[in-house]
């Protein structure tokens, strides 16, 4: 496997291929890659602060671990089951969405999965520039607050970016073999850098917690499905267009729900254990350095290596799934342009976040909450449109023409689309958006159960699907 892996980087260093599906003879990867592909884009800092909102929501340890298992489990299993329409046709998953939803109406859900990607590189660019200003203070004794220097953290942030740019822009076989061996390094990192965290865990506090209802505990797998596989569903297909023909659905939902579960349960478990012995976590504006006063001093450097490390490999398959999002909005650049200009795009939003915003990670919460409801919509929609539709027509997708098989009526598949918008309205109505103690927006059946319990996606989902295979689903090809 690992002499395949460096073949294909070796034999394609800059993938030239776009949106346009992957001819069959050049489908020939294995689920094994994707779980390495998976694994490294979740074993990033950011499930310790998720495991400290689980404990500031009011659960024990052991009421988080099982929300991080069902949570992050559960939704990668779905980005497993939805990257199998990447088998089937080969293309990007908003490229196949184009089938589903038509050429025109494809444009809604392609705006938001692109939103969705540029936010999470926002949040992923924030941290790591916040870990290279812990850095920068071990080392010369500045200051880590990011609006003391901040000719320091615009520096910060572009080596960060810099350093995305070079392997998502070079495309999906060089990125595959760096998410491999990139996962082995920064992933040994992290278990250093956890046993010595765990060796701080304030024991007592931990186990005088008292047990949060179980509604609590309900909407805490909310929060960790939204926080997580959710987040990724609409990408997934991204990186599956190259697996071969002959690979099981079952091997690629494996893939996925093993490869992100298993680092994402390790983080989110020692996130909470952390947030147990000491609450200020959840709240931290810069929980980097929170995290970093917990080590000894000569721990912090390998702490702040593998946090920046696992920031990166989530931000490569962020920024090349983006891109691929960029260019299925019509945007006439080759692909690597379009990574250039995401990266852009994510430069200016670290700036506000560290130098003229006063929080992050209430932002941050609001943000993942927020967006669930559309993307949970178009899972719903897309995963129903698969139970029928075995094939994509290649030219179709490509056409955004009249002239295209998927244009439908007035380019749009109107069942597809109106499910979708519904599903939205509807989620809405039971969500509560922005921070706990100030939102911006309660739906008038926010105080429900489904409510109250975060479970607003849930029901976006059963209406997207409902509704849509109540329609019909997926019909023959050109009949919407």
């Amino acid at each position: 496997m690992a002499t395949e892996t460096v073949s294909q980087a070796t034999q394609s260093t800059l993938e030239n291929r776009g949106i346009e599906p992957v001819p069959v003879g050049e489908r020939t990867g294995r689920p094994g890659q994707l779980f390495w592909v998976w694994f490294a884009a979740n074993i990033s800092i950011l499930g310790l602060p998720l495991g400290a909102t689980l404990v500031a929501m009011g659960m024990t340890v052991w009421q988080a671990v099982i929300a991080a298992v069902v949570g992050s489990v559960g939704s990668f299993a779905i980005v497993g089951a939805i990257s199998i329409a990447g088998r089937r046709g080969g293309a990007p998953g908003l490229t196949l969405s184009r089938a589903t939803f038509g050429a025109r109406g494809n444009i809604g859900p392609t705006l938001v999965s692109l939103l969705s990607r540029l936010g999470w590189e926002t949040v992923n660019t924030t941290t790591a520039a916040f870990a290279l200003l812990s850095l920068a203070t071990i080392l010369f004794g500045t200051s880590p607050a990011a609006k003391d220097h901040p000719v320091l953290t615009v520096v910060a942030i572009a080596v960060f970016e810099l350093l995305t740019v070079l392997v998502a822009g070079l495309g999906h076989a060089f990125l595959v073999a760096v998410q491999r061996w990139a996962t082995w390094v920064f992933g040994a990192l992290n278990i250093l850098v956890g046993g010595f965290l765990v060796a701080t865990v304030d024991w007592q506090a931990v186990g005088a917690a008292s047990p949060a209802p179980v509604g609590v505990v309900v909407a805490g797998i909310g929060v960790i499905a939204a926080g997580t596989g959710i987040g990724w569903a609409n990408a997934s297909a991204d990186m599956s267009r190259y697996q071969a023909p002959t690979v099981r659905a079952g091997s690629l939902v494996l893939s996925a729900a093993a490869g992100a579960g298993i680092p994402l349960v390790l983080l989110i478990s020692l996130g909470s254990l952390l947030a147990a012995g000491d609450p200020t976590l959840a709240n931290a504006g810069d929980p980097v350095a929170a995290i970093r006063a917990m080590l000894p001093s000569w721990m912090a450097v390998p702490y702040l290596i593998a946090a920046f490390g696992g920031l990166l490999l989530s931000n490569h398959l962020s920024v090349y799934s983006a891109g691929l999002t960029t260019l299925t909005l019509g945007v006439r650049v080759r692909r690597v342009y379009a990574v250039v200009v995401d990266v852009t795009v994510t430069f200016a939003g670290a700036i506000y976040f560290l130098l003229i915003a006063d929080g992050f990670y209430g932002p941050f919460i609001a943000f993942i909450s927020a967006l669930a409801v559309p993307i949970t919509a178009w899972v719903g929609v897309f995963a129903v449109d698969m139970l029928r539709r075995r094939h994509y027509d290649s030219e179709a997708l490509l056409d955004t023409r009249r002239t295209s098989a998927y244009w439908y009526r007035g380019g749009i598949a109107w069942r597809a689309f109106g499910a979708w918008a519904l599903a939205i309205v509807v989620g809405y109505l039971f969500a509560t958006l922005g921070p706990a103690a100030d939102p911006w927006f309660t739906g008038p059946l926010a105080d429900t159960w489904f409510g109250s319990n975060g479970l607003a996606w849930v029901i976006t989902f059963v209406v997207g699907a409902g509704s849509y295979a109540a329609l019909g689903g997926a019909r023959k090809e050109g009949a919407q």
